[in-house]
């Protein structure tokens, strides 16, 4: 498989990678209330003997337990807020020119990044990296093609053969085949004879 097609994004992985992109943007925008003002946390905790709560706690007697308020700053949130911008930039422009290594880095620095939040790029970076690799080795992306593959490839080496032409070919080899023929496009089978060099031959006699 070429290195080209490996490295490339087909309209699947595009267009998961835009949605991915959309939800990067779409977290993002949960932190802006965070970056305009103080942020008020309320934590709460068992109540240890009594009436006594933990250190830094206070009873609460309307809920019976212990509770702390934690005020966060904006400037707590920039950080993350800027990451998550920046990566979600980083999908858009690689996926649009169909990177999928810059795709697959950026979703899972990203994943990384987010925390438990952050699953769903780590995913998506796991899922194009497998694909890639079922690619390089198989020609086909899909769990079924590679897997017909590898079946086609362990048959034939049992048997002591080569794989015929066309069972070597990915499926998206074939399909490219197929709306090539309806087109009329035509392979050329070799170079035409040159008129300089190649000898005029003689009319058979009948």
């Amino acid at each position: 498989m070429p290195r080209e097609v490996v490295l490339g994004m087909d309209a699947l992985e595009r267009k998961i990678s835009f949605i991915a992109a959309g939800v990067a943007f779409l977290l993002a925008a949960l932190f802006v209330p965070h970056l305009l003002h103080n942020t008020k946390v309320t934590d709460t905790a068992k109540v240890l003997k009594g009436t006594t709560c933990p250190k830094g706690y206070h009873y609460v007697v309307t809920s019976l337990n212990c509770q702390r308020v934690t005020i966060t700053h904006p400037s707590a949130w920039v950080i993350q807020f800027l990451l998550i911008i920046a990566f979600g930039f980083a999908l858009v422009a690689f996926a649009y020119f169909r990177k999928r290594s810059g795709v697959a880095a950026s979703s899972i620095f990203l994943g990384l990044a987010l925390g438990t939040a952050g699953l769903p790029f780590l995913f998506l970076g796991g899922w194009l990296v497998i694909r890639a690799l079922r690619l390089q080795k198989y020609g086909d992306p899909t769990f079924a093609g590679s897997n017909r593959r590898a079946r086609e490839r362990a048959q034939a080496k049992r048997e002591g053969r080569t794989e015929t032409p066309r069972s070597s070919q990915s499926a998206a080899e074939r399909a490219a085949s197929r709306r090539a023929a309806k087109k009329g496009i035509v392979k050329p089978s070799g170079p035409a004879p040159s008129k300089r060099y190649t000898p005029k031959q003689r009319p058979r006699k009948r």
